[in-house]
């Protein structure tokens, strides 16, 4: 079970590890970080493709599936949430044309996390990034158990 203390020590460490890049804001244009993006393993990358797809089809039921039983959700600019129902609840009525992409990650026997940038324009730079912590569930499947995003905006 994903403990709130290890989800802070594993946030802080996150922290300390990943500088923030220098960003330069154009008007009112989405933001480009410029980072490389890397490839995941099948494993990790499906679960970032699961979540664009549940996103674009504004369907938060396959959102919160995708998340552990107690997991958390902390969105740009509002309160953080736990637990699939409540991620169910926050994620209702979003859409768009996510598109996330890794730029690090690592990941052992139990657990992993991937560092990114997203957009909703593929021809734009990047509006944000992004924070998973990842737990393999008894099944074998990499499920989300902390999702953190901030706009660049």
């Amino acid at each position: 079970m994903f403990k709130a203390r290890s989800l802070a020590l594993i946030l802080a460490a996150a922290a300390a590890v990943y500088r923030p890049a220098t960003v330069h804001a154009q008007d009112d244009a989405e933001v480009d970080l410029s980072f490389e993006t890397v490839s995941l393993p099948d494993e990790l990358a499906r679960v970032l493709r699961d979540y664009e797809t549940a996103w674009r089809s504004n369907d938060e039921d396959a959102i919160a599936a995708l998340f552990t039983e107690e997991g958390y959700a902390m969105p740009s600019g509002r309160r953080p949430v736990k637990g699939r129902d409540a991620i169910r609840e926050a994620y209702a009525r979003t859409g768009g044309n996510l598109i996330l992409r890794a730029i690090d990650y690592r990941m052992n026997d139990a657990s992993a996390h991937i560092v990114g940038v997203y957009t909703y324009n593929s021809d734009a730079g990047y509006s944000g990034k992004y924070l998973l912590i990842l737990e393999m569930d008894e099944s074998g499947r990499w499920m989300i158990a902390a999702d953190m995003d901030n706009s660049n905006r």
